[in-house]
């Protein structure tokens, strides 16, 4: 370097000098620092390892030239800071050693005399040093991306490598194994109950035959009791047939990864040929066979005098035959040793047992029935509850309740004719002392049955407590023998005398005219009641064939009608007389003739619906 550029530098003061330093300086670390965070290691890459050994080689010839007393001898500079200062030096020369445009002399530097001169030459230096780091830091980059490019390139190459080999050995294996599973079956495979997993048709067929040799069926019962079928007592061979290489052709070698996860089961039909007469006559032989055949019952619910209650089932001892030899011979066909005729429920078992769903529901619903009560005010309470309601309510064999309505008719009827009186036999007691029984007639008690079976099984069903009298057609007076209490009209045909009772005292008596003692006009016996009281009415006759016109037509003042067929009560002006025998000769048609005072008194005494006792 010249004296001249040396002098020249030296005019650049302490402080602008130290200036550039620190701008440099700043530029090269931050430059350096990106080099480093930008520069990944990949561990894959070759040069990974090689980078490693240089750096190892080159670490003893560092530690040669140090000191042994660890400390840096003078004028040594700090190796990071060595990595730049020599560019540094060799820009600010470059800068030093180039003149100004348009002059070939060193002198031109002279022209710089004041302070404004030396910033602006200052300021040009600055974007010449900062253009000259930004053309080195992209070089550094792109650098760096093609190393990183062609190490990615390589890590892909062995992957694929490596890829393909393991998929190659895969694929090797699959299919060796899946040409094994055409000739054997998959693992997991069962055929006829045994575990025949990887082995071949021969295999299982030779299995089957040796099962024949020294075969023997046990067979435990119920009271552990056993019998035993041997197959030489029934001459058991095995026949061989294509079912077992037919379940392996059922096989998709291909799918035998499915297999690994999953359990396969072949029903494979194993023929034997035995003696079905030796077999038969051994089963008949069993013990379970020969014992009493106690029937199975199933659970039910069973009235206990308070509420229905489940009945346990009874197990019973019968054996169900078709099940029993349909196990004997699926069990010699598969040369089980051992037969459970209990597990195999080869014994006939109840349907429903104390547990089962439909016995419970089943309870619950004729309980349900049983909660009503109904009570009937009659002469005795009738009452209708859980005790008469229990025979009422069934459940069948698949518990099915049911509620019997016409065993609930066939009561109203038993209860209709024990509270029903209308023509029936009635025993009266007349003022006079005499006893007469009277039968016949339209009044009394009649329940009317059909409307009280919807209100009673209404009743039931919803479980109601009630105290009622039953719906009638018709009512007395009272619920007694003699129904028509102590106010009625009471008429003695044998002795032609009539009383009217009220409260149980004579109000009027009176003798009387009653039919002619024929068929056709004689006065009917009976009990009934007043149906229509009316003054000033003509009674009217049957049309005579013969004339045609009405048999007779006699207005009266006091009519009070007993019957619907034209019997009552009125006035007779036109007899001469009551009583006696007078009715055998002059007898009416029908109706019971009144003097005329009489008719008028007991027509303004009786009231509609009077009670009329009419006896001999």
């Amino acid at each position: 370097m010249s004296d001249r550029n040396v002098t020249k530098s030296d005019s650049i003061n302490s402080e602008d000098k130290e200036k550039e330093e620190n701008y440099y300086l700043d530029e090269i670390d931050e430059s350096d620092e990106d080099y480093y965070l930008d520069d990944e290691i990949d561990e894959d890459d070759e040069d990974y390892f090689l980078d490693d050994e240089e750096e190892e080689e080159d670490e003893p010839s560092e530690e040669s030239e140090q000191p042994d007393d660890g400390k840096k001898p003078s004028g040594q500079q700090d190796p990071a800071k060595t990595q730049v200062m020599p560019d540094v030096i060799e820009i600010r020369s470059a800068v030093q050693s180039v003149p100004p445009a348009g002059s070939g002399s060193s002198d031109n530097y002279e022209e710089y005399e004041d302070d404004a001169d030396f910033d602006e030459a200052d300021e040009d230096e600055d974007v010449e040093f900062e253009d000259i780091f930004e053309e080195e830091e992209p070089k550094k980059k792109n650098k760096k991306s093609g190393q990183k490019k062609g190490r990615k390139k390589k890590s892909m190459k062995k992957l694929w490598i490596i890829t393909g080999s393991v998929v190659a050995a895969v694929a090797a294996v699959y299919i060796g194994v899946s040409v094994f599973f055409m000739s054997h079956f998959f693992m997991n495979t069962e055929i006829n109950g045994h575990d025949f997993s990887g082995k071949t048709p021969a295999d299982v067929t030779a299995y089957m035959k040796n099962q024949v040799d020294g075969y023997k069926l046990t067979i435990k019962e119920k009271d552990n009791k056993t019998d035993t079928i041997e197959g030489s007592e029934i001459s058991l061979k095995y026949k061989e047939n294509d079912d077992i290489r037919n379940a392996l052709k059922k096989q998709n070698g291909f799918l035998w990864p499915a297999a690994l996860f999953s359990k396969s089961s072949s029903k494979v039909t194993v023929e034997v040929s035995y003696d079905q007469s030796a077999l038969e006559s051994k089963i008949q032989s069993l013990q379970a066979v020969t014992a009493e055949q106690i029937p199975a019952q199933s659970a039910y619910p069973k009235f206990d005098g308070e509420k229905f209650v489940i009945e346990p089932e009874v197990i019973g001892t019968a054996v169900n035959r078709d099940v029993l030899n349909e196990k004997v011979h699926q069990h010699i066909s598969e040369f089980n040793t051992e037969l459970d005729m209990e597990k195999e429920e080869c014994y006939a078992e109840p349907k429903f047992t104390s547990d089962s769903e439909e016995v419970k529901k089943a309870c619950d619903t004729m309980n349900n029935y049983c909660k009503a009560s109904i009570t009937y005010t009659m002469t005795e309470r009738e009452v209708v509850d859980k005790t008469l309601i229990s025979t009422w309510v069934t459940a069948d064999e698949n518990m099915n309740v049911t509620f019997n309505e016409e065993a609930v008719k066939a009561w109203l009827t038993e209860f209709g004719d024990k509270y029903d009186t209308v023509g029936t036999t009635r025993t009266i007691v007349t003022p006079t002392g005499k006893s007469a029984e009277v039968s016949g007639g339209t009044y009394g008690w009649s329940i009317d049955e059909d409307t009280e079976f919807e209100a009673l099984t209404n009743s039931i069903k919803n479980g109601e407590t009630v105290e009622k009298e039953p719906a009638y057609y018709q009512t007395a007076a009272a619920h007694a023998p003699a129904d028509w209490g102590n106010t009625y009209a009471e008429v003695d045909l044998s002795a032609q005398h009539m009383w009217y009772i009220v409260n149980g005292a004579v109000a009027l008596e009176t003798d009387v005219v009653t039919g002619l003692p024929t068929p056709e006009k004689e006065t009917p016996s009976g009990v009934y009641n007043i149906l229509e009281i009316q003054r000033n009415k003509t009674l009217v006759g049957e049309i005579d064939p013969d004339t045609g016109k009405p048999e007779y037509e006699t207005p009266v003042s006091f009519w009070m009608r007993v019957t619907w067929t034209g019997i009552g009560f009125h006035d007779a002006t036109w007899q001469p007389g009551f009583g006696g025998s007078l009715y055998t000769s002059i007898g009416s048609h029908g109706c019971i003739n009144m003097p005329y005072d009489m008719a008028e008194s007991l027509f303004n005494m009786l009231a509609m619906g009077t009670p009329v006792i009419i006896h001999y």
